[in-house]
C-alpha cells in the first residue's frame, strides 16, 4: 500500500469522527493523522491525540516555513493544518492516512494527494437533523452551534468536489457504505 490516503470531511455533526473511528477500529493498516489548530482543546481533547494545540502566532510561523501539507484559517484567526512531517511519520511506517478534516482541507488535501487519495464526504440527512445532533452532543454554546449550522449549509455546496458522497441517516449502513468504498481503494 504505497502511500494511499483516505479523506473524510463533512459539516460538524455530521458523524464524520464515529465512522473515521469505526474504519481504524477495523483496519490495523490505518493510521489516523492529527491536524494542528490554534483553538483551544474542548471537552476531553488531549494534545497530540485529537489535535496538535499550537498557537496562533506559531502556526503562522509554521506556514511561513511551509511545515503545512495543507491549512485553512476556518474562522477568523482559528487555523486547522496537515503537519508535512506528521504525513511523514505515517508513510514511514507502511501506513496510509486517515484524515478527519473540514470540508476545505478535504478539498486541499485531494487537490495535494490526488489519485493517491479517495477524498469522502460525509452528510447528514438534512440542516436540521445536523442542529439537533449538534445540540444533543451539548459541546458547544448555542451561539456556536448557529454558526455550525450555518456553515455546514454552505459547506454542503461543496460536495461534489469528493469522490465519494455518503449520507449518514443510518449509522449502520454508512459504517457498511465507509468500509466497502475503503476496502475497494486500499486494494
Amino acid at each position: 500500500m504505497a502511500n494511499k490516503v483516505l479523506i473524510f470531511s463533512a459539516p460538524s455533526g455530521s458523524g464524520k469522527s464515529t465512522i473515521v473511528h469505526h474504519l481504524m477500529e477495523r483496519r490495523s493498516d490505518l493510521e489516523f493523522s492529527v491536524s494542528a489548530t490554534s483553538r483551544a482543546p474542548r471537552g476531553e481533547e488531549k494534545d497530540g491525540v485529537d489535535y496538535y494545540f499550537i498557537s496562533e502566532d506559531e502556526f503562522r510561523q509554521k506556514i511561513a516555513q511551509g511545515d503545512f501539507v495543507e491549512h485553512e484559517e476556518v474562522y477568523p484567526g482559528r487555523f486547522y493544518g496537515t503537519l508535512r512531517e506528521e504525513v511523514e511519520r505515517i508513510w514511514a511506517k507502511g501506513n496510509a492516512i486517515i484524515f478527519d478534516v473540514d470540508v476545505k482541507g478535504g478539498i486541499n488535501l485531494k487537490k495535494y494527494f490526488k489519485d493517491d487519495a479517495l477524498s469522502v464526504f460525509i452528510q447528514a440527512p438534512s440542516i436540521e437533523e445536523l442542529e439537533r445532533r449538534l445540540v444533543a452532543r451539548a459541546t458547544d454554546s448555542p451561539e456556536a452551534i448557529r454558526e455550525r449550522v450555518a456553515k455546514a449549509a454552505e459547506e454542503m455546496g461543496y460536495s461534489g468536489e469528493f469522490d465519494r458522497i455518503l449520507i449518514n441517516d443510518d449509522l449502520q449502513t454508512a459504517f457498511d457504505e465507509a468500509d466497502k468504498a475503503v476496502d475497494d481503494f486500499l486494494k
